[in-house]
């Protein structure tokens, strides 16, 4: 059997109205092309750490066209695979003026997709989405699909993974089960990416990407106790590099529009590099990932994109903090500018786009503000070292427990939906992940730009039932008074603003959706069926939609207008 010289990939990545950027990992240094439409364009790869990557920038492309493209490498014809059953991949470039449809999600697991995997982690809604596209059965394309969060578990491996490292290092030794070096994050990335159906969607459908905790670990940067716990441990510094080195080049760089990269010092040296022999950048992305972590301005990883009348901001909510106590913030004083400038009116739709969810349950954002102050010492040092414990035994580290940056963030939507910064849009809406079910809060106005919040948790990876009660009562139930009661003991100021539950929660594998409508912006939630014991071909069902109302022909009896029905998409039945 003839070994592919292509590992991973392709990617479609950045797309606008006249370019695309197609990603691919191969096998061995290579010339890689893709063709389209009669044309050609190709790149060179680069090398890290004995892995091969190229990045293809296909430009001068006709605005609004759907464009089927091969890959070639060296010449060789490696996707599409005609034996696949999947439909060709295509190159869609956005139609100037149309509006904004998207997909998002988080925290999804690779395990598979048999009885067992779903089983223990539930259908993957992402393969199911995958599925009704391929079969072409009235399914309308989103222009691109974020993910916000836990793309791979680093911390929390598979048996396939755990197979990979057992072959390689001895598991007793630290980190055991827990991913260590470079090499162990390409093998992730490719069991997260290789399964056919999800390898067809991601070859076909744009696509950006922002990182969480479990990209790295469990709780990343919770605290300064927890940076300082961790950089203790001698296998970390492996670890936090090879990490956001290969978040670089899996992920960070498809984000990043071709002007973008070319701003980037690394990617300069890919371009610049001559001919002769493959481009090595392992020395150098080590490099510059210790120094990412060591001095978070040095490097940005949140990115900005407009598509027409809607502007979608992506947040780093992990890296980008300042974990000192007398400047503890969840984005940095650069970060935090960088935010500022781009939270401005104008445009129809601001969505920002944050891992963590900025409006909790309010009830657990009460928690979470009491137990910052609490660990920083609120309540004198011995409840200050049980607040850090309990801090990261429950994961209490979201916007509610970073007050400071909450509430300058929460300034920034109530001007944009003011006027205050520009023409008011319709909404101010926060997607986010990370909590593993999903819910829509709002923000209690009188007037004014609606302040959303619409979590979309988990793609694939949910809470054992146990945990959803759980859940549920502590963000709905008990938390809220109480919360409020403990947080002002400890002196917390009330928030800025109160929010309340319009739908939800939800504990499904879901992947959201978002389309801006004339009459408002539309949210629906999908998941995936297995209908006859067929694991392989899950259906798409919807769970709950959302119709938000514009401000102008909102019904002001009812927040919002759920519409919750079945699915009716037909099964692909392609290869598996």
């Amino acid at each position: 059997m003839t070994t592919s010289p292509l590992v991973l990939g392709p990617m479609m990545r950045y797309v606008d109205e006249t370019s695309a950027s197609i990603w691919v990992e191969t096998r061995s240094a290579a010339r890689v092309s893709v063709r389209a439409g009669g044309r050609d364009w190709a790149a060179r790869s680069f090398a890290v750490h004995g892995h091969h990557y190229a990045l293809v920038e296909v430009d001068g492309l006709e605005p609004g066209t759907v464009l089927p493209y091969t890959l070639e490498i060296n010449g060789t014809q490696c996707w599409p695979d005609p034996a696949s059953g999947f439909p060709p991949p295509v190159i869609a470039t956005l139609k100037p003026g149309k509006p904004l449809r998207m997909a998002y999600g988080s925290c999804r697991t690779s395990v598979p997709h048999d009885v067992s995997g779903n089983r223990t982690h539930g259908v993957d809604s992402l393969r199911a989405y995958a599925l009704a596209m391929a079969s072409d059965d009235g399914l309308a394309w989103p222009d691109l699909v974020v993910f916000l969060g836990d793309q791979v578990y680093a911390d929390s491996t598979s048996e396939e993974m755990q197979e990979f490292i057992r072959a390689r290092r001895d598991m007793g030794e630290p980190p055991g089960e827990e991913l260590k070096d470079y090499e162990e994050y390409a093998h992730l990335y490719n069991l997260a990416w290789s399964d056919p159906a999800n390898r067809w969607l991601l070859s076909t459908l744009p696509s950006a990407m922002i990182f969480d905790d479990h990209d790295i670990r469990d709780d990343w940067n919770a605290s300064l106790s927890w940076k300082r716990d961790m950089e203790a441990k001698p296998w970390w510094h492996e670890r936090i590099v090879s990490g956001l080195s290969s978040y670089w080049v899996y992920q960070h760089l498809g984000n990043l529009s071709p002007q973008e990269r070319l701003d980037d010092a690394i990617w300069q040296r890919v371009v610049g590099h001559g001919s002769g022999s493959e481009l090595d950048l392992s020395e150098e992305l080590d490099s510059f990932a210790e120094r990412a972590d060591q001095d978070p301005a040095s490097y940005r990883w949140s990115f900005c994109r407009d598509f027409g009348d809607t502007r979608l901001i992506v947040l780093d909510s992990r890296a980008a903090r300042n974990l000192a106590p007398e400047a503890r913030a969840l984005l940095d004083d650069e970060e935090m500018a960088w935010l500022d400038s781009r939270m401005r009116g104008g445009f129809r739709h601001l969505l920002v786009a944050t891992s963590l969810p900025f409006l909790l349950p309010m009830g657990l954002h009460h928690v979470e503000s009491w137990n910052e102050a609490v660990s920083e010492g609120a309540w004198g040092k011995f409840a200050a070292r049980a607040g850090e414990k309990l801090r990261q035994a429950v994961d209490l580290e979201h916007w509610g427990a970073f007050q400071k940056s909450f509430r300058e963030v929460a300034a920034m939507a109530t001007e944009v939906a003011d006027g205050k910064r520009g023409p008011s849009p319709e909404t101010v809406t926060f997607l986010s992940g990370d909590v593993h079910f999903s819910y829509v809060a709002e923000v209690e106005r009188s007037s004014g730009s609606r302040i959303i919040q619409a979590v979309c948790s988990p793609i694939r990876n949910p809470l054992p039932r146990l945990m959803r009660s759980f859940g549920a009562v502590m963000a709905y139930g008990l938390a809220a008074p109480l919360g409020a009661l403990v947080a002002r003991s400890a002196r917390v100021p009330d928030p800025p603003f109160r929010w309340t539950r319009v739908e939800g929660p939800w504990f499904n594998n879901n992947l959201a959706s978002l389309e801006v409508a004339p009459e408002g912006l539309k949210l629906w939630w999908q998941t995936g069926v297995v209908e006859d014991g067929d694991d392989l071909h899950p259906r798409l069902e919807r769970v709950a939609s959302l119709n938000v109302a514009s401000p102008s022909v909102r019904d002001s009896s009812d927040p919002a207008v759920k519409h919750p029905r079945p699915d009716a998409g037909r099964t692909f039945t392609g290869q598996p």
